[in-house]
């Protein structure tokens, strides 16, 4: 499966393409260091084959690439870093 997560600066969003299809995106605020995500959605129709997932693993990793740390107001990020102890260090102080 042809898999990409893409940072679209422009509309403040990382986005999953699968084979050439945007299926999904996580939105962001920044403030100053910081980067606030505050909503993640996956189409309905691919529900179910973990590209949330996916997602929220590339966004973090590009934050930690970039040196900010990150906070949360979306449900579904917040139990992601809940429950990721590898991204505990990019969490905003």
């Amino acid at each position: 499966m042809d898999i990409e997560v893409r940072h679209n600066t422009k509309a403040r969003r990382y986005e999953i393409w699968r084979q050439g299809e945007k299926v999904g995106y996580v939105d962001y605020r920044e403030r100053g260091e910081k980067t606030l995500f505050t909503h993640t959605e996956v189409d309905t129709k691919f529900r179910g084959e973990g590209l949330a997932e996916k997602l929220v693993t590339g966004a973090l990793d590009d934050i930690r690439r970039r040196g900010r740390t990150v906070e949360s107001r979306c449900p579904y990020v917040s139990k992601f870093l809940d429950e990721h102890p590898e991204y505990q260090d990019l969490k905003a102080a």
